[in-house]
């Protein structure tokens, strides 16, 4: 009897601390979850941008290192959302993908054309082609800069206004790059470098490059 006793109590001990053990890794391993997430929301970027701008931004302002000196300057030397899109823009260091309906905007095309001479980032434009027509159009300057760029060949529209910046950072919304939206219609911008909305905006953007291409179009 005191054997079955002994057996017994040495049983439930051993069971007690198989317990334990497995709890305190379990535990361990929820913290460790817990943690990371929290590490990762943490480094979440989100920003919303939203136009019309009151002003233009100034170009002075904005690119020279003594900013703009000039008493009598008709451009904002505020924070404006034009110059907080460039400020993004600029950021770039590896590639930048445009997926744009229309372009029209000199400054913004410009700043495009900087990353892809000055920094060497890969720049790669989609835009409408029923649009390449349109007064104050920026693709011939982007082409003539040697800037990679594929349009539709269909009577649908190619109607997307996003922007990926280094595979990790999305630029997207109503607002398409003219000077019309940058100071006169209600247009938002919705920035983000959460992974599980740029991914799709990434594998969205190498579908239809792919599928742009002339040579394999029917």
């Amino acid at each position: 009897m005191l054997t079955n006793k002994v057996i017994t109590i040495g049983g439930s001990i051993l069971v007690v601390s198989v317990i334990v053990e497995v709890s305190y890794y379990l535990y361990k391993w929820y913290s460790d979850f817990r943690k990371k997430q929290t590490q990762e929301r943490d480094k979440t970027f989100n920003k919303i941008l939203f136009f019309p701008d009151k002003k233009i931004a100034c170009k002075l302002h904005l690119n020279e290192p003594l900013g703009c000196n000039r008493q009598d300057c008709r451009f904002s030397h505020k924070e404006t959302s034009l110059s907080q899109l460039l400020v993004l823009l600029r950021g770039a260091r590896k590639s930048l993908d445009l997926c744009i309906f229309v372009v029209t905007c000199h400054q913004l095309t410009d700043e495009v054309i900087k990353a892809h001479s000055e920094r060497d980032v890969r720049v790669r434009v989609i835009t409408d082609g029923q649009q390449h027509d349109l007064t104050g159009t920026q693709i011939g300057k982007l082409r003539k800069a040697g800037i990679a760029l594929r349009n539709n060949q269909s009577s649908y529209l190619m109607h997307h206004k996003f922007v990926v910046i280094d595979g990790s950072l999305l630029i997207n919304g109503s607002f398409n790059w003219t000077r019309q939206a940058v100071t006169g219609n209600n247009e938002n911008l919705l920035i983000t470098n959460s992974a599980d909305i740029v991914t799709p905006y990434k594998e969205e953007f190498d579908k239809l490059w792919n599928q742009f291409n002339r040579q394999n179009l029917d």
